[in-house]
């Protein structure tokens, strides 16, 4: 069924303090979207606010199934993500998961095969290829000349991480969680593969790690830092990109740009923010209306898992290089 010219039903599946904000935005800032059914876990609470009026269910194939909903959103904790996606490909709806694509790689990988099969949308939420702070950043590339040198840095809030509110065995560590962003964004800027990563991280007490520094080459030789950290505070979002003709850094905290080309001034900036729910929200919309690829693809979603699973495979083996597999 077309949906180019009218209203798309939206079933929302996770509704914790991240979905409500998927909810709230669906609700108020996507023109074109009607929530018209939601997968929590406690049913048995009222339906009132902003789930007046919807659909509620508690198994999610259930609300795949509902033939109201024509795309599927997806906020959960990753280790539901695969059978998610491949229930909704199988039922042919449109679907939109939040970062993490999956826990690994193999189950990206059949997500994205099960999609492809399919025929069916499938987008990745990399809400930071929205935020307004790193694309302007990333609009400075071109004068900075070759890069030769990254440095990303990503500390956030361990209370408003997915541990903090997770009771199952398979909590993210912080690579997953908070450094899959920075792993996407070296794509992002670079437009290459990665080939090779080197990865220690920081496991207290045996639990998944608090820390993970890792570094990445690109298949053009571009050395890549990433920091990436649950903390208690000082949240920390910076980037800094060094080519062969200047330099550009970012605080996407602070949302202040700066550039340096050669010896000249360097230029700062503050950048005006912009929910980036909303944008990754429009963009799964348009997507679909004009049948054409998201913006942030499964395959997308995959390589940066696939990325995460190679500095896994390096900090077991004491921070060793490890050869970056390129997915199929």
């Amino acid at each position: 069924m077309s949906v180019s010219n009218q209203q798309i039903g939206i079933g929302l599946i996770g509704v914790g303090r991240h979905g409500r904000r998927y909810l709230d935005h669906l609700r108020t800032d996507v023109p074109g979207a009607g929530v018209v059914a939601v997968c929590r876990k406690r049913t048995g609470l009222p339906a009132t606010g902003a789930l007046a009026g919807l659909s509620l269910y508690a198994d999610y194939r259930e609300l795949i199934a509902d033939p109201l909903v024509q795309a599927v959103v997806v906020v959960t904790a990753p280790a539901l993500c695969p059978e998610i996606c491949l229930a909704a490909a199988a039922a042919g709806k449109p679907i939109l998961i939040e970062k993490p694509l999956a826990n690994s790689g193999a189950e990206a990988r059949a997500m994205v095969a099960a999609a492809e099969r399919a025929g069916v949308l499938l987008m990745t939420a990399q809400t930071m290829r929205f935020d307004a702070t790193v694309l302007s950043a990333k609009a400075q590339l071109p004068a900075i000349g070759r890069l030769r040198l990254v440095d990303l840095v990503n500390h956030v809030d361990s209370a408003a991480s997915i541990a903090s509110r997770s009771s199952g065995t398979a909590v993210p560590g912080a690579l997953l969680e908070i450094g899959v962003h920075l792993l996407d964004l070296v794509r992002f800027f670079t437009g290459e593969e990665v080939a090779q990563v080197e990865c220690r991280l920081d496991r207290p007490d045996g639990a998944v790690e608090a820390a993970a520094r890792a570094v990445l080459h690109t298949a053009d030789g571009a050395v890549c830092s990433i920091d990436a950290a649950r903390v208690d505070t000082g949240r920390i979002g910076t980037m800094q990109w060094e080519g062969t003709e200047g330099t550009v850094t970012a605080d996407w905290v602070r949302r202040t740009v700066t550039c340096r080309i050669g010896g000249g001034r360097p230029r700062q900036w503050t950048v005006e923010p912009a929910p980036t729910i909303v944008a990754v929200l429009r963009a799964f919309l348009y997507a679909i209306r004009t049948n054409t690829q998201p913006p942030v693809s499964g395959v997308d979603g995959c390589r940066a898992v696939e990325l995460a699973d190679a500095c896994y495979r390096s900090a077991a083996l004491g921070g060793t290089a490890v050869s970056v597999q390129e997915f199929p």
